[in-house]
């Protein structure tokens, strides 16, 4: 097995990691996103938001991963668009983990609270629902805008050279634009962040990465492509 086909299979790997932990945060997260958030601890939720916590960091490992082992294939096409990719999908890293702050936020304040050791709950409702829109700003901004950028430019990227099918890293633009609408509509208040109807349209962005996932996993990276490639970036005499 060579290094390229080594390094696809552990893309795809990262992307199947990053689908599944993120189902899992966002499940767990519930109980202290919902009206009754204070109660989270009280009704014995505490090792279910800390598994979504720990989920979530996974998540920021792999995303990471994920643009740290592409970003050396990209830049043989353009340096400076694979290093914005590489950019923004460390912004989104970044937000995520921004936003598991605001979820430990909550838990400690439930904690306090199951253990009625708040001096004062006068403005605790005006902490929690601060803190819960904390994290619905840093999910919009996470893994809608910078998540539809991060994908238009390496789908785009992935397109120009070849490496895996075109037809399927045009549907990468394609979903990005998707997902950055999906974000978009919720910042307006038009579709809300857990509704069906913006579920459908952030979908598409989520089977692209399972496709390409699988992709890599199975067939790696065009050798042909990748040799032009190499021939492409080497310096002339």
């Amino acid at each position: 097995m060579t290094q390229d086909r080594l390094n696809g299979m552990i893309i795809g790997i990262f992307y199947i990691v990053a689908a599944v932990t993120s189902v899992i945060a966002v499940i767990s997260y519930e109980p202290v996103l919902s009206e009754q958030w204070y109660m989270a601890v009280a009704d014995g939720f505490k090792t279910k938001v800390l598994l979504g916590v720990i989920n979530d960091l996974l998540l920021v490992l792999t995303a990471v991963g994920t643009a740290v082992m592409l970003f050396p294939y990209l830049r043989r096409w353009n340096e400076h668009l694979a290093l914005g990719y590489l950019c923004f999908r460390f912004m989104e890293a970044v937000l995520i983990a921004i936003g598991v702050v605001s979820i430990l936020g909550l838990l400690q304040l439930s904690v306090h609270y199951e253990a009625d050791s708040l001096k004062s709950v006068d403005n605790l409702h005006e902490l929690g629902y601060m803190l819960q829109a904390f994290h619905r700003w840093t999910s919009m901004l996470g893994p809608n805008f910078m998540l539809g950028v991060n994908t238009a430019i390496y789908s785009y990227l992935l397109f120009r050279t070849g490496i895996v099918p075109r037809p399927l890293a045009l549907f990468g633009m394609i979903t990005a634009v998707l997902v950055f609408i999906a974000g978009l509509l919720e910042m307006f208040s038009v579709v809300e962040p857990l509704s069906a109807v913006k579920g459908l349209i952030a979908l598409p962005v989520g089977v692209y990465e399972m496709s390409l996932a699988v992709w890599l996993i199975v067939k790696g990276f065009d050798r042909k492509k990748l040799e032009e490639l190499k021939h492409r970036s080497m310096p002339t005499t």
